[in-house]
């Protein structure tokens, strides 16, 4: 879809005077190219380089085209920036208002009307974001077809820079967000958790993590703040609902740690040291996260403990011992049990740092927003934006250990190699519930809303090892092939190799041609991507419209029960899942193959035979042929089954989409099958049966009936049917060997 048709019908209604004025502008650009055209002759476009002030010139008949797009351009960011303000200003007063009269508010009515305005104004800020997004996606359009229309003026680079520093992209509205978060949080009377003291803490809890989109962030706040309230935990760290965090994770030469939380190895340790807050750090959190299987019903633990920042460095060295530590905690008055727990974990952590040689090796920074009942971690979120992760020791400048410091020195600069950073959210869902409790309606709501993609097993800190350190990983994320985060990892690849005189020479003739696939030649590339993404974890999401949800795959596959439900979690896959998958598929094949070849004798076996002429002995006949007419469409469909089900599942295993490739229809369908072919086969040998006994009971005269006259009838079928004998010997044992198969697969 055009963008401009688009824009038009995104449009909110009684708003459509304030948008940018997106046709008006590519009305001035194609005017400004049909004057470029005019002006290709050297003698009209000529203009010399200098000028005096002493010399009169012939004043400008008229502006040129694309004066007048600029100057258009420019009010039109004026303009949008006017109504962004008159609008926020807008929601702040009603939400004031709001604030003041849900603290009077009383009864239940009126608390119920009060919820419905509150919920309102949300909706008048999201609709107010939504403006934004399209306006700003706007600008970029129009100044990307400027680019394209009038090559020889290029302006989007510039232009961007300065769109970037405007008020209304670059205002931070959180602040609305944590006052909408009283109003609900006062008017559902929320009773909010204490604190728990203890110098060492440990928390026993399951963890979900989601990306979420830029353009979704205010969504999900605002689903969350009308169940939950913001947790502020220290109000002078906070820049309205968020908070800075830095974590300085540790780590040796051979990535030891990384690789062990990569891998889920049983006990992998991960150690931080964080600080929250912005500016130099003061009161550091020493945390140690262990990985525990959960399917042997253990639970990840997270400990950790405090020391001021001074003590860091010497702690590190080995300097700072766990005595020292214990006379520090009883000079505060800490309980002996708590003592003991946080010297444990103390002496723990300190053997690990010496054990391992770890060091300073990775950082993560971003705002992190906290939705809790106070204290009580029974269900929190977090949700983590402007995230990005940087080397702790700088290219060319001393380490960490040399320099005597346990983080990187703020002074130094930051080359565009050692960071990276993350193009979405991350939203964090923790519940710690009883065994067998679920989370709360609203919250699965939220989890199948499309608004948020589980990502399972998402890690920033294996992420930013893995992007900033390709060359000494010897493993990487399933993610990293995602083509969502693709832009963000090539912005951290290194600098192209320098060329020789004749590639340089190849690639400006390249650039000449104007052919993309040789220019590609001339850009970075990243050791860890390829020529394309392989793997689509965000949903389809054009032009930020609806985000549609993610069903069962729709054709055949969905009629067997194939396709990724609502919540299939891409996963990493051994090697041997792929042989696996063969050997499921040749298994099938090798059944098939034993009833076609079974139908195949058979049909040739009848065709040497010499058919029986009687009337009375018809289905005896054609007892071979209806047997392989049987067994061999049976066969077909098999062989049809087995290797659609391959493909599938393999191109599945392909996309680390394999946390749901089993079938549960289709073997159940394909047994039916098998048991109505036996079925139709043993009534077609009854009704053959029958009609010989009758046949025979007839030839001998009325023999009479009874056991005797049954036994005769038998006796005379075995003498005068010896074209059956055959079939009826072979039959059972070939199929007993295709049947036991179908069990046998896996």
């Amino acid at each position: 879809m055009k963008f401009g048709k688009y824009l038009l019908e995104q449009q909110r209604p009684g708003w459509e005077a304030q948008y940018l004025d997106y046709k008006g502008l590519k009305d001035e650009i194609k005017a400004a190219a049909e004057d470029a055209r005019k002006l290709d002759d050297p003698a009209l476009s000529y203009s010399p380089r200098t000028t005096s002030l002493t010399v009169q010139r012939r004043a400008a008949q008229r502006d040129s085209a694309e004066e007048r797009f600029f100057r258009k351009l420019e009010a039109e960011v004026h303009k949008i920036n006017r109504f962004t303000q008159a609008q926020t200003r807008s929601v702040e007063q009603r939400l004031q208002k709001l604030q003041d009269r849900a603290a009077l508010a009383e009864g239940a009515r009126e608390k119920e009307g009060l919820l419905a305005e509150a919920k309102k104004i949300g909706d008048e800020f999201l609709a107010l974001e939504k403006y934004v997004n399209l306006n700003y996606m706007g600008f970029h359009k129009i100044l990307k077809k400027h680019d394209k229309m009038l090559p020889h003026t290029p302006c989007r680079q510039f232009y961007i820079s300065h769109l970037h520093n405007q008020p209304w992209v670059q205002g931070n509205y959180s602040e609305l967000m944590v006052i909408l978060s009283g109003v609900f949080s006062q008017l559902r009377g929320d009773q909010l958790a204490e604190a728990q003291g203890g110098s060492a803490q440990a928390f026993n809890r399951s963890t979900t993590k989601y990306w979420v989109r830029t353009s979704d962030v205010s969504t999900v706040k605002r689903i969350i703040i009308e169940n939950m309230p913001v947790f502020v935990f220290n109000k002078e760290n906070y820049s309205g609902d968020a908070q800075l965090v830095n974590s300085v994770y540790f780590d040796n030469d051979s990535l030891e740690l990384y690789h062990g939380r990569l891998d889920k190895k049983p006990g992998a340790i991960a150690l931080r040291v964080r600080w929250y807050g912005p500016g130099e750090p003061r009161l550091c959190f020493i945390e140690r996260k262990t990985h525990r299987e959960s399917w042997k019903g253990e639970k990840s633990v997270k400990e950790r403990f405090t020391l001021p920042e001074p003590k860091v460095v010497p702690y590190l060295e080995g300097e700072y011992t766990a005595e020292h530590f214990r006379e520090d905690l009883r000079a505060k008055g800490k309980a002996e049990d708590d003592i003991a727990k946080a010297a444990k974990l103390f002496e723990e952590i300190s053997q690990q740092i010496d054990a391992k040689q770890l060091k300073p090796f990775i950082r993560t920074q971003y705002m992190r927003s906290a939705f809790q009942m106070g204290h009580d971690r029974t269900v929190s979120f977090t949700l983590d934006t402007n995230l990005c992760m940087i080397k702790e020791n700088p290219e060319g400048h001393p380490s960490c250990a040399i320099a005597g410091r346990w983080y990187r020195d703020p002074s130094l600069p930051i080359h565009r190699t050692e960071i990276t950073r993350f193009p979405h959210a991350v939203l964090e869902i923790k519940l710690a519930l009883p065994e067998g409790a679920l989370p709360p309606e609203w919250v699965r709501e939220l989890m199948d809303s499309g608004l948020v993609t589980e990502v399972h097993k998402s890690s920033k800190f294996i992420h930013g090892t893995a992007v900033l350190f390709p060359d000494m990983v010897q493993a990487v994320p399933y993610w990293i092939d995602d083509e969502s985060i693709r832009a963000s990892i090539l912005a951290s690849a290194a600098d192209p190799r320098p060329m020789s005189a004749n590639a340089r020479d190849a690639v400006a003739i390249s650039l000449q041609d104007n052919k993309p696939r040789r220019r590609l030649a001339a850009e970075p590339r990243h050791p860890l991507l390829g020529n394309a993404p392989s793997l689509r974890l965000m949903r389809a999401n054009t032009m930020g419209g609806p985000v549609a949800p993610q069903g069962h795959q729709g054709g055949l596959l969905g009629l067997l029960g194939l396709g990724a439900p609502n919540d299939s979690v891409p996963q990493r896959l051994e090697p041997k899942t792929f042989l696996a998958s063969e050997r499921t598929f040749l298994s099938w094949m090798h059944m098939a193959i034993t009833l076609g070849s079974i139908a195949a004798a058979l049909l040739a076996f009848a065709a040497s035979s010499k058919k029986s002429k009687s009337p009375m002995h018809t289905v005896s006949a054609y007892m071979v042929e209806i047997i392989a007419l049987v067994l061999l469409p049976l066969a077909v469909l098999i062989v049809a089954y087995s290797l659609l089900v391959f493909v599938w599942r393999n191109s599945q295993i392909a996309m680390k989409q394999a946390s749901y490739i089993d079938d549960r229809r289709g073997p159940l369908l394909l047994a039916g099958m098998v048991i109505s072919a036996l079925t139709a086969i043993f009534l077609v040998s009854c009704v053959d049966l029958w009609d010989a006994w009758a046949g025979s009971h007839s030839a001998g005269g009325g023999g009479g009936g009874g056991p005797n006259g049954l036994w005769e009838g038998l006796t005379g079928l075995a003498n005068s049917s010896s074209s059956l004998s055959t079939p009826a010997s072979v039959l059972p044992q070939a199929l007993g060997l295709p049947l036991a198969h179908l069990g046998g697969t896996a």
